[in-house]
């Protein structure tokens, strides 16, 4: 019960779209430009740098927030599983991101939400990871393909964090995160499919650095 409690919170914080909100203020729908997605690259892409910026820190913090109100029901109560609980709470959030029912589940990828998650739940990977993006970013322009590489690292760390460091977690609990990990790592590449694509066939457009 506390699992699907934490799924359902995760996605009620994750429907709160931050870039479509953004634009609809600016009265545009970024759905309806660039690669049509609602995240922070095409945020980014449509409405400049502040837009981009503001949408990933919406989407992370969505998730971050998912989290907290987790940790203030069961932090407690459950406290050597949290992990765990933590990680259906940010797969909710993600996937409310990700599929939002009001926009008739077309919403972002869900790499700032995951990004978020995790901060959250393992700052020192997260460490890793988001320096790998912006130099991946930084050197290639391709932001599909740091964000890739951000949620390969993501499901990475959590294996080796666990098999490494140790959690609270019994064994069955541990193989349970590491799922849901590598769920995460399968929802964002299936979301880059295309992106993927373009990158093999070189037609993936990069990211512009000068003022929009």
């Amino acid at each position: 019960m506390e699992r699907l409690v934490c799924l359902i919170l995760g996605y009620i914080c994750g429907l709160f779209q931050t870039g479509y909100i953004y634009g609809r203020l600016h009265h545009i729908d970024i759905r309806k430009h660039g690669s049509g997605n609602a995240g922070t690259t095409n945020a980014l892409r449509t409405l400049g740098w502040k837009a981009g910026a503001i949408t990933f820190l919406g989407d992370s913090l969505k998730c971050i927030l998912a989290v907290w109100i987790a940790y203030m029901i069961y932090g407690k109560s459950n406290s050597e599983m949290f992990e765990l609980l933590a990680m259906y709470a940010g797969i909710g959030a993600v996937l409310g991101h990700n599929f939002p029912f009001y926009l008739k589940f077309k919403g972002g990828k869900g790499i700032a939400a995951t990004a978020g998650l995790l901060l959250a739940v393992n700052p020192k990977v997260a460490l890793v990871a988001m320096l790998t993006f912006i130099v991946i970013v930084g050197i290639t322009r391709y932001v599909s393909l740091g964000s890739i590489i951000l949620v390969i690292i993501f499901g990475i760390g959590m294996v080796v964090q666990g098999e490494v460091f140790g959690t609270t977690l019994t064994q069955s609990q541990q193989y349970e995160l590491y799922t849901l990990s590598v769920f995460l790592v399968i929802l964002a590449v299936y979301k880059h499919r295309e992106n993927i694509k373009r990158l093999c066939n070189g037609t993936e457009n990069k990211l512009k650095f000068g003022k929009k």
